[in-house]
């Protein structure tokens, strides 16, 4: 396996963790105190989500 696809790999897992923890917050919420951290969470997650799928996506397998 390649270090980018593992990487990517990585990266795409921390995104949907941080897209569910935002997620979380989004229905837990009481006020607006958490509207910082939802959308912290959730940029970050996005950010995370998308730039992983993008390298095991554009990595080519070399055998």
């Amino acid at each position: 396996m390649n270090l980018k696809r593992l990487f990517g790999t990585i990266l795409t897992i921390l995104g949907i963790a941080g897209l569910i923890y935002a997620a979380v917050l989004f229905v837990n919420s009481s006020g607006q105190q958490d509207v910082k951290y939802l959308i912290i969470y959730g940029a970050l997650g996005a950010v995370f989500f998308f730039t992983g799928i993008g390298l095991i996506r554009t990595t080519k397998d070399e055998s």
